[in-house]
């Protein structure tokens, strides 16, 4: 495993992260989950994300119980705040009622005292700015988190909240969008803007949603069991990349990789990691093989001249577009 500093801040991070988004509490059973995470510290992985979402909550209690017993000091927990976690009209968004009580579940759940990182999980159209910062401000000073992010923020939220914060004098040093080798929405300005406030990026969905393994191939309906099959699995997100148009140029990637000595989602994961303000990719798994069959992506180098044979190969379907950023983010609180 290779580690790096998660954006200008002191915290060194592992540069493959796992993540439990879609599959502890909900498409796994627990055995199966405890396997992957056993698989994950094996692999050298000491950075864990997730959410008070995932999977009602459950996703937090069980990535608790995975990591019961580990040396607090040698891990980076990470986790996010603003879905719903609730029925009351409180139980979601970025207002500070929410957030104060939020930070006490997760940890509960988390079985731990404090978190590393405390996330934004979505900008709060309905809150003030000011009051979310306050309050994370104040989790912070509490000691119950060290660092706090955000999550897919456009480029003017982050700046904004990064003035907040240092006047605050509170850490803001992270966004977390979605970034891989067919969804770079974050190139124009999010990178930018945080390589200039010192931000580093987790990103999350490295092969989007699977699409980068080569496993769903043109003409041919979605694998059986398969996340595009899965409507508590992704299968929403996913079936923006499931068009004839992007899987054949997936499939033009497999001699690229070969090249590489690489497998497809091992190229999709290392391609990530080359860019400069990417501090972490965030890998999940179903089965324990797939983590150590993904962090072999870790310190790997592409050629210049391989990525730019990866971007002649997928140029045509590739999503660019900043604004896709906000359109992703509700206008009201959930």
């Amino acid at each position: 495993m290779e580690f790096r500093h998660l954006g200008r801040s002191g915290l060194i991070i592992s540069e493959i992260a796992y993540g439990n988004w879609l599959t502890h509490g909900s498409q796994v059973e627990e055995e199966a989950a405890l396997s992957c995470v056993r698989a994950a510290l094996d692999a050298g992985i000491t950075t864990y994300d997730t959410a008070d979402v995932y999977a009602e909550t459950r996703a937090e209690a069980v990535l608790g119980r995975a990591l019961k017993g580990e040396r607090r000091e040698g891990l980076e927990i990470f986790t996010k705040v603003f879905w719903p976690t609730g029925p009351g009209r409180n139980d979601r968004g970025l207002g500070r009622k929410h957030i104060m009580e939020s930070i006490d579940g997760s940890l509960r759940r988390l079985q731990t005292d404090y978190v590393d990182l405390y996330q934004a999980h979505r900008y709060d159209p309905s809150t003030p700015l000011e009051e979310t910062m306050v309050a994370f401000a104040d989790v912070v000073r509490s000691g119950k988190a060290l660092y706090i992010g955000v999550s897919e923020w456009t480029a003017q939220q982050i700046r904004e909240a990064h003035t907040l914060a240092q006047e605050l004098r509170v850490p803001l040093v992270s966004s977390q969008p979605q970034y891989s080798m067919l969804w770079r929405v974050i190139e124009a300005e999010v990178v930018p803007t945080c390589e200039e406030l010192g931000l580093g990026q987790i990103v999350w969905s490295p092969i989007a949603q699977g699409v980068l393994t080569g496993k769903y191939t043109p003409g041919t309906p979605p694998p059986a069991g398969s996340r595009a099959t899965d409507s508590k699995g992704g299968a929403t997100m996913v079936s923006r990349f499931l068009g004839d148009d992007v899987l054949e140029r997936v499939q033009r990637l497999k001699p690229l990789a070969d090249q590489a000595g690489l497998s497809l989602a091992q190229l999709a994961v290392a391609w990530v990691l080359q860019n400069p303000n990417v501090s972490a990719a965030i890998i999940g798994a179903s089965r324990p093989e797939q983590v150590g069959e993904n962090v072999k992506a870790a310190g790997v180098k592409l050629e210049p001249e391989l990525l730019s044979a990866i971007d002649a190969v997928l140029d045509p379907v590739v999503e660019r577009d900043p604004a896709r950023t906000a359109e992703g983010s509700p206008k009201t609180r959930p």
